[in-house]
């Protein structure tokens, strides 16, 4: 039996290409997964540990106000230059590096903001000098001049500089959180930090500098410690840690450091593995129809071979043991091919994603010997899993009975069994998925339902398709008889022939066009729905805010309010407003100033009631609290401060704009970090145009990288842009679903020509030629895809449609927008698919010889 299977794949090799190239694409897309992940997974641990390789001990200090005024954001630490003394006095130290961490944003030469919404990788820090060193700091080797030494100078990392077009002794312009700064470029150096390296920027500047930017004078974020040759470092870090305050001080030996960061960017970067190898898994489950659909024609095909060999003695489980011997060899040589394709996909997808400006980390192509393992696994078990019921139906046959035809139909017990679970697991589902659609919040238990149900439903549809494809196939074949005529009506029979092969044929293709469909109609309806949260109510022309998060100056919005074109400035702040045990966000803007910039729907009250301890709130908290006009109500604006008495003028419908509630900019203005403005909403003046507008804006402003004035468009591009993006690369992943869904058409298709090889024979004796052979096979193709489509295209929105609402709560804009340009190109993809698919099947059934396929047997 053992060399039955092995002869079995090397005879039937030619049927086995397209699935062999299903399992092949599916353990590409794990294996590439796996080694990628591994690859940037030691990239970044490299460049952290070089980052840390002459770190003993750290010190760090958390971060405290510098006072107790709210409005006070200036840092400070406990750590002080007479702590670094008394470490440097520990023995076994040979040097301490005080070091001051901040950020800063910079603009290039040209004037664009680098990283601006990035900004917490705009590192900064100090150039610290020490004398083993030679008067440099061994963090930052420099690449060209030196470091900065005096206030008016700086350096920035090689790749930033050259990013931003800045050579040494160029001025550069920067923002830390107030105005825009310009200093001196003195020098570029190199860097390890895998942060810098991922893309994000480094900006050095000497210690007191640093300190007056980003903390305060004679106060450190952290000690780095180097020790002795020989040293025990955590010996040298609990001498350390004995030495100075417990409180606000965290000591830590360098060998757990690099652990930590180890620790951390394996987790880090589990989570994106982890959601590609599900993607994975989709294209996998997709190529298990094709294999089970394979290996049910190749059986069916070898009938008169299985009998022969139950006539002679073979047993039942013999037969089996055979067919899943041949789909182990089949699986382990698709995946080992698979294997060498996923780890040159993964070599070359670096260099793509370097291209377009992510800078991964520079590190060997790591491939492990439990990738190797896992893969090979994975292909292997798929395979095996995929045959083993038509393995265990092809046993099942009595060997007279398999002698006496070629292709059996299904028991009618079998088939009544089928369908009677189908309508079970897709009623279910959509019970469960009718549920679901009344809720509106995305709690726990209504997410888990809303997977239940459209796992059951997508499930029983599977299970279905045998009964479902009967109705839309008989209706394609009664437009393909009238428009081709015999090769039309024969297309309909073939495909009717046997419901179970075209459903899983049509199964394959289906679940992609399901889940492409499904995230297509959820993403353009939350895509819509942010568009017009974003703007709802606004009626202002510009927003004016900051990147970081420091906040506007209030000073600013007197300034925004001279530029020439400037009709109406309204100065935005916000805090947290506890509300009988609800925190909401707590807008603060003078009343008449808002009402030029924004319209808000007051179901009770107006914006001009606001005043001193009056506040209006929206609809929604009040329908939480049960708050009306005229209640008063203790609250605490901001944290820590006294409950203050406040009363509900007004309530307005909510909007993202102002948040739950608004009062006076002089009630909220205090509370706010930093005792800064959120925001500018600006009004053009009637009679100017808005064009060059925003760049006089930023030019009054002082035309900080940090600035951001953004239009109506744009901020509606802010809110939906990364929708936009992963709605790309989602598709992009589950294309890979469609590819081998496509190759399953294929496969049948050629499968099925060897099937009827005696049949297209006779056809061909009877008077239909070579064009009308492959017209028929052509259009069996296209009626098959195009079944597979729309009940893929139906069903994706039937799922959309029902989770979606779950996103009301905090998305009240929410409803369902169908694209109907991307669903009408679903649709001709399965058209082209299908015609597509049909290429080599319909050349090889027209070029067969006459004589040769009567004589088949």
């Amino acid at each position: 039996m053992l060399r039955t299977a092995l002869r079995n794949v090397l005879a039937y090799r030619a049927r086995l290409v397209m699935t062999a190239l299903a399992i092949t694409l599916g353990v590409a897309f794990v294996s590439g997964t796996l080694v990628f992940g591994d690859t940037v997974a030691e990239g970044l641990r490299g460049a952290s540990a070089r980052s840390l390789k002459d770190v003993a001990v750290s010190v760090q200090a958390t971060t405290r106000r510098s006072s107790d005024r709210e409005a006070d954001d200036t840092r400070t630490t406990v750590l002080t230059g007479e702590l670094a003394d008394r470490v440097r006095a520990v023995p076994g130290v040979t040097s301490v590096r005080p070091t001051v961490n901040g950020t800063a944003t910079l603009a290039a030469k040209d004037g664009r903001p680098l990283n601006a919404d990035h900004n917490w990788q705009n590192l900064a820090t100090n150039y610290a000098p020490d004398a083993p060193h030679g008067g440099r700091d061994s963090r930052f080797p420099v690449s060209a001049g030196r470091g900065p030494a005096t206030g008016g100078e700086m350096a920035l990392d090689r790749r930033t500089a050259a990013k931003a077009g800045y050579a040494v002794g160029d001025s550069v312009r920067f923002a830390t959180q107030g105005p825009t700064l310009t200093k001196t470029l003195v020098g570029t150096v190199d860097t390890d930090d895998p942060r810098v390296t991922a893309g994000g920027s480094l900006a050095l500047f000497d210690t007191g500098t640093a300190q007056q930017l980003f903390l305060q004078p004679g106060r450190f974020d952290e000690l780095v410690v180097a020790s002795a040759p020989g040293t025990d470092d955590r010996e040298l870090a609990d001498r350390i840690r004995a030495l100075l305050p417990t409180e606000d001080i965290t000591v830590t030996d360098g060998a757990r450091l690099v652990q930590e960061q180890a620790e951390q960017i394996t987790r880090n970067t589990k989570e994106l593995t982890r959601t590609l190898l599900a993607f994975a898994g989709i294209a996998l489950f997709v190529g298990a129809f094709t294999i089970a659909n394979t290996y049910t024609m190749l059986i069916a095909q070898r009938s008169r071979e299985t009998a022969l060999l139950r006539a002679i003695g073979a047993l039942r489980g013999q037969v089996v043991r055979a067919v899943l011997v041949e789909a182990a060899l089949l699986g382990f040589g698709a995946s080992a091919v698979g294997f060498a394709l996923g780890t040159g996909l993964a070599a070359g997808l670096g260099p793509i994603l370097d291209a377009s400006g992510a800078d991964l980390p520079d590190g060997p192509l790591v491939i492990s010997a439990d990738t190797l393992l896992q893969s090979l696994a994975v292909g292997v078990g798929v395979t095996l899993l995929a045959a083993w019921l038509p393995a265990r139906r092809a046993a099942k046959v009595a060997p007279v009975q398999a002698l006496s035809r070629v292709d059996l139909m299904p028991p009618r017990r079998g088939t009544a069994l089928r369908h009677g679970l189908g309508g079970l697991l897709a009623g279910t589902g959509v019970l469960t998925l009718l549920y679901v659609s009344t809720r509106t919040d995305g709690s726990d238990s209504n997410l888990q339902a809303a997977a239940l149900g459209s796992v059951l439903v997508l499930t029983g549809t599977i299970v279905l398709a045998p009964l479902l494809s009967r109705l839309p196939i008989r209706l394609a074949g009664a437009v393909t008889t009238r428009l081709f005529g015999v090769s039309g009506r024969l297309a309909q029979e073939n495909a009717l022939r046997n419901p179970r092969r075209t459903a899983a044929t049509a199964s394959a293709l289906m679940i992609g066009l399901t889940l492409l469909t499904g995230l297509s109609v959820t993403g353009s309806s939350t895509d819509a729905a942010l568009r017009a949260a974003a703007v709802q109510g606004l009626t202002a022309d510009y927003k004016v805010s900051n990147a970081g998060p420091g906040g506007i100056d209030p000073a600013l919005g007197a300034k925004v309010a001279e530029v020439p074109g400037v009709a109406q400035a309204a100065p935005v702040a916000s805090a947290n407003l506890g509300v009988r045990g609800t925190y909401v966000p707590f807008t603060g803007a003078d009343p008449r100033r808002l009402a030029g910039v924004v319209d808000l729907e007051f179901s009770s009250g107006s914006l001009a009631e606001i005043g001193p301890g009056r506040i209006a709130v929206s609809d929604r908290l009040a329908e939480r609290t049960g708050l009306a006009k005229g209640d008063t109500f203790l609250s605490t604006p901001g944290s820590g401060r006294e409950p203050e008495e406040l009363t509900v003028v007004g309530v307005y419908r909510e909007t993202r704009t102002l948040g739950g509630a608004v009062g006076t900019l002089g009630d909220v203005l205090p509370h706010a970090v930093g005792g800064r403005l959120d925001s500018i909403l600006v009004r053009a003046a009637a009679d100017r145009s808005t064009s060059g507008l925003d760049q006089d804006i930023r030019r009054a402003l002082g035309n900080s990288p940090l600035l951001r004035v953004q239009d109506q468009e744009q901020l509606t591009k802010a809110q939906a842009g990364t929708i936009d993006t992963l709605l790309t690369m989602t598709s992009g992943l589950l294309g890979m679903t469609v590819v081998i869904g496509a190759l399953g058409v294929v496969n049948t298709l050629a499968m099925s020509v060897v099937e009827r090889t005696r049949e297209i024979g006779l056809l061909r004796a009877i008077g239909l030629d070579g064009r009308g052979v492959r017209q028929m096979v052509r259009l069996e193709s296209v009626v098959i895809s195009l079944f597979g489509a729309v009940l893929g295209i139906g069903t994706g929105i039937f799922l959309a449609w029902a989770c979606g609402g779950l996103s009301r709560s905090s998305l009240p804009q929410y409803g369902i927008v169908l694209p109907w340009a991307r669903l009408g190109l679903f649709l001709l993809l399965g058209l082209v698919i299908g015609v597509l698919a049909a290429v080599w099947p319909a050349r090889r059934a027209a070029r067969l010889d006459l004589l040769r396929a009567i004589d088949a047997q």
